[in-house]
């Protein structure tokens, strides 16, 4: 039995992320690229995506044996931000989350 595209290299983007046809498999949008001009619903997306991911208690491995980056580590060019060298680069990404939907729940009324 042959598995989902999104599991595949023919579902998967080469520069980080899913491609389209991936993201169509695994039944999930792409990453938000330009958070600064992303609706207020594509923002929650992002905050929701860095919280998941960069605020994980396991962080997997960012680079292979050979110093290339990780699909995990190309991810975050999906989502805008630079490939992380370090753990400390992703839990940036995760204080920037906090920041942002601090941000954004000000603006919508609910704090």
């Amino acid at each position: 039995m042959a598995s989902e595209l999104w599991q595949r290299k023919a579902g998967q983007n080469p520069k980080g992320g899913l491609n389209a046809a991936g993201a169509r498999s695994a039944g999930v949008k792409t990453g938000v690229k330009n958070y600064s001009s992303a609706s207020d619903k594509d923002k929650r997306r992002w905050i929701s995506w860095a919280r998941r991911f960069a605020a994980a208690d396991n962080i997997p491995p960012l680079t292979k044996p050979n110093g290339e980056p990780t699909r995990f580590a190309l991810m975050f060019t999906a989502w805008g931000e630079a490939v992380p060298k370090t753990e400390a680069d992703v839990r940036a990404v995760a204080k920037k989350a906090l920041v942002r939907k601090d941000a954004l729940d000000r603006k919508d009324g609910r704090k």
